[in-house]
């Protein structure tokens, strides 16, 4: 699997330098091995620990919730397609809690006017 994710024609991880995962026993030091052969670092998160990626975890559970679980893909592009124009709306054209529920876009600079 790790071969398969760092593949240099299409491997997932083909561009990226670090692999952030969990301590499950699926991640062995064998696939951690192949990953830093192939220049991906993995990285451990600490035990006990499940609030430390809360910001990833919100992120995944909104676009499971708000995107992934209403729709029926045809094929791995549809689901990237998809996928790219929700992450794009979830960063520039949602209203954000934490910003008094104004948008997070570029909408919401300091010079725009009410």
């Amino acid at each position: 699997m790790a071969r398969n994710l760092t593949d240099a024609c299409d491997g997932f991880l083909r561009s990226t330098h670090f692999l952030i995962h969990d301590r499950s026993t699926l991640f062995t030091e064998q696939f951690r091995e192949t990953l830093k052969s192939a220049g991906v670092e993995p990285l451990r998160l600490p035990a006990r620990s499940p609030n430390l990626n809360a910001f990833a975890e919100r992120f995944v559970r909104s676009i499971k919730e708000s995107c992934v679980e209403r729709m029926i893909f045809f094929g791995e592009s549809a689901l990237r397609r998809a996928v790219a124009e929700f992450a794009l709306h979830y960063h520039t054209e949602r209203n954000h809690q934490g910003l008094e529920n104004k948008r997070n876009g570029p909408r919401n600079s300091d010079h725009e006017l009410s």
